[in-house]
C-alpha cells in the first residue's frame, strides 16, 4: 500500500471529515505539548484514506516525524506472536485444549493460590492443567507479577523479569516456581501468557523467534523494518520514547541514540518486543482484513483467523472475568480470543465499531480491524504509560463519522 496514494473518496470517506484527525490531534495532544508527535494511518477497502505525520519523532533532536518512522510497539506484539503459533496449530502440532506441560514439562505440578503470604501461604493443585488456550486468551493464571499480591511478590522474588540475559527457555522454567492466580480459565488476567507463546513456537518450530517470524510473517509480508532490535544504519529513524512526569510535562524515558534497542537481545519477547514502522503493521493488518492473506501469500487460514477472532470467554465479557486493572482494553462489552479483543456490544463500550478486534501498546500505540466495515487503523505514538489518553476511543468517533457509503 503506497503510503502517498491517499484516496479518501475512493475508500468510502469524507475528506473534510476524516481530516478532523489532524486538527484534533495538534490542537489537543501535539501543540500542548502532552505527546511530541504521532503517526495515523486509515484504510478501507483495500485503500489508503488517511496517513498524516504529525509533530517530532525526537523532540531533544528536533527531528520530524517521517514515514519511516521506527516505533517501539510493545504488545501489539503479541498478535504477531498468536498468529505465528496458530500458524503450528495449522500444521497439527498442537490442539487448543492440549496441557502446555506436554512441551514444558516442568509446568505438570502446577499450583494455584488460595490464601496467604510468605511462610503461611496456602496453594492447592491445579483442577485442570493450563491449556494453549488459556496462554492465548490470558487465562492461564499468570501475571505481570507487578502489584503487592502475594504471587507477584515471588515473581519478584525469583526475579521473573524479560531481563538482557534471559532466554525464553529459562523465563517459562521460573515460572514453574511460582503458583498460579486462578484457577486456569476461570478468569482473565493480563500477563506474560504470550511470551511463553513465543517459548511455545520456539519448542514446536525448531527456530528461534525472531527467525520463526522473519521467515514466515515479516518476509512474506514484506514487513522489512520490523524486527526485535534495531539495526544501527536505522538508528535515525527510530522514535525517542517518553513519559508523562507528575507535572504533565514530557519526560525522556529512552533516548533513540542510547537505547538498548540498538542491540540485539537475548530475550525475544513475543509479549513486547519488537520494534517497526507503521507501514509494516498495517501490511500485517491488511492481511487480518482479507482473511489471512496478502497478495499471494497466505498467512493463516481464514477459518482458524475466524477462531481467533470469536470471543473465547467462558463467562461473557472482560467485565465479568477480568481480575486487576492492568491491561490494553476496557472491560465492558469486550471480549478476548486468540490473541486479540473484540468488541462485543456498542451499547456496553459506549463506542462505534461492533465486531472489530484490536489491540494496543505499552507506548499508546493501537490497532483496530472491522470487518463489517472493511476498515484497518493503526496509531502509533511513544508516550508511557498507554492508559494516559483515550486515543482509540476519540479517533473512533471521528473515523466512523466520515464514513460515507
Amino acid at each position: 500500500m503506497d503510503l502517498a496514494d491517499l484516496t479518501p473518496e475512493a475508500a468510502g470517506f469524507s475528506s473534510s471529515r476524516l481530516e478532523r484527525i489532524t486538527g484534533h490531534m495538534e490542537r489537543n495532544y501535539i501543540d500542548s505539548g502532552k505527546i511530541a508527535g504521532a503517526q495515523i494511518a486509515v484504510a478501507r477497502h483495500g485503500h489508503l484514506a488517511y496517513f498524516e505525520n504529525l509533530g517530532q519523532m525526537d523532540r531533544e533532536r528536533s527531528r520530524p516525524m517521517a514515514d519511516d518512522t521506527i516505533f517501539r510497539i510493545y504488545s501489539m506484539t503479541k498478535p504477531i506472536t498468536s498468529v505465528a503459533l496458530m500458524q503450528l496449530y495449522e500444521r497439527g502440532l498442537f490442539q487448543l485444549n492440549d496441557p502446555v506441560h506436554r512441551v514444558i514439562p516442568g509446568w505438570r505440578e502446577q499450583q494455584v493460590y488460595l490464601e496467604g503470604e510468605g511462610e503461611h501461604i496456602r496453594l492447592e493443585p491445579v483442577r485442570e492443567p493450563v491449556t494453549f488456550r488459556h496462554l492465548l486468551c490470558h487465562t492461564a493464571g499468570l501475571s505481570y507479577g507487578a502489584t503487592r499480591h502475594p504471587v507477584d511478590k515471588l515473581y519478584r522474588a525469583e526475579r521473573i523479569r524479560r531481563d538482557q540475559g534471559e532466554t525464553l527457555s529459562s523465563f517459562v522454567n521460573k515460572l514453574a516456581n511460582v503458583p498460579l492466580h486462578f484457577q486456569p480459565g476461570s478468569r482473565w488476567m493480563y500477563s506474560y501468557a504470550t511470551d511463553v507463546c513465543g517459548h511455545l513456537v520456539e519448542a514446536l518450530s525448531g527456530q528461534r523467534l525472531d527467525a520463526y517470524f522473519a521467515e514466515h510473517i515479516f518476509e512474506p509480508l514484506g514487513m522489512k523494518d520490523t524486527a526485535f532490535h534495531v539495526h544501527p544504519d536505522k538508528r535515525s529513524r527510530f522514535a525517542a520514547n517518553y513519559e508523562r512526569a507528575p507535572d504533565k510535562t514530557l519526560k525522556l524515558l529512552d533516548d533513540p541514540e542510547k537505547s538498548p534497542y540498538l542491540g540485539e537481545p537475548t530475550f525475544f519477547s513475543g509479549g513486547g518486543g519488537l520494534t517497526g514502522t507503521t507501514a509494516d503493521y498495517l501490511k500485517f493488518c491488511e492481511m487480518l482484513r482479507c482473511r489471512g492473506k496478502a497478495g499471494d501469500e497466505r498467512i493463516i487460514g481464514s477459518r482458524t483467523l475466524d477462531l481467533m477472532t470469536r470471543n473465547h470467554l467462558t463467562s461473557g465479557d472482560l467485565s465479568t472475568m477480568a481480575v486487576g486493572a492492568f491491561s490494553e482494553t476496557a472491560y465492558d462489552g469486550v471480549g478476548f480470543g486468540l490473541g486479540f479483543a473484540m468488541s462485543l456490544d456498542e451499547v456496553a463500550t459506549g463506542a462505534l465499531g461492533r465486531g472489530d478486534y484490536y489491540w494496543g501498546g505499552a507506548a499508546s500505540t493501537i490497532f483496530w480491524v472491522d470487518p463489517a466495515e472493511d476498515l484497518v487503523v493503526v496509531f502509533m505514538t511513544q508516550l508511557m504509560p498507554s492508559a494516559t489518553f483515550n486515543f482509540r476511543g476519540q479517533l473512533k468517533n471521528i473515523i466512523y463519522s466520515a464514513i460515507e457509503d
